[in-house]
This record gives C-alpha cells, structure tokens and sequence, in this order.
C-alpha cells in the first residue's frame, strides 16, 4: 500500500475519535526523514491516547503496517508514531502551539484532510 493510503487511512482513524486540528503535510521535497507529517490535537489525554489507539488498530488492520517506533503513549500529552515514511504527532492543544511543528517546514504542501479521510473512508461502508 502506498504511504499517502496510510496518511488516509490515519486521518480518517484520527477523525473517528474527534481529533482536532488536523494537518498533513507533504515534505517529500523538503525533508530526508519521511515523506509525510501528520499532526493532530485531542482535548486530554484519554483523548489523545484513544486518537493514537484508532491509528495504531487501523494501519495494521487495514494497511497491514506496524509502527517502528512510539513515545508519548503513557503521558498522552505529545505521542509520536513513526511508521518511517511518514510520522504522525498528537498534540494536547497548549503543547501544539507551543512546539509548532508545522512551522518547521514552511514550504511544505498543505494537505486536505477532509479529503484525504473521504477518499479513505467509502472502503469501510
């Protein structure tokens, strides 16, 4: 499965669980680490824990795609998941602004993604 079919597939898991603020970012040309960046906002931390839950479950279900590697999960206040092409951040919201992350690739595409979990989500009705 191609990597922006695994962003799709983790914006949509991250929408299922009402996350906020969602962003994706194509940094393909402009980074050396990963294609995508996929950054997320949930209200507290059973919130940001069950948006990271929904992600891990649906790309390994769906995608057939384990992360490589994790942090955050047990705080619940900045979890990242990096699934090497892309990496996704989930952000209590003060934590977000405060580390901007989007900020550090300002010639990054901005992604859709209402779009990008519309063209995921008809496969699962």
């Amino acid at each position: 499965m191609s990597t922006i079919n695994q962003v799709k597939a983790a914006v949509y898991a991250a929408l299922e669980k009402k996350a906020k603020r969602l962003v994706v970012l194509d940094v393909q040309e402009h980074s050396d680490l990963c294609d995508y960046v996929f950054v997320c906002s949930g209200e507290n931390n059973r919130q940001t824990k069950a948006i990271c839950d929904s992600i891990l479950t649906t790309l390994r279900r769906d995608c057939d795609e384990r992360v490589l590697k994790s942090e955050g999960e047990k705080t619940g206040n900045w979890i990242l998941l990096d699934y090497g092409d892309f990496v996704v951040h989930i952000f209590f919201d003060y934590l977000r602004d405060y580390y901007a992350i989007e900020g550090l690739w300002p010639e990054a595409t901005f992604l859709d993604t209402k779009s990008l979990a519309e063209d995921y989500a008809p496969k699962h009705h």
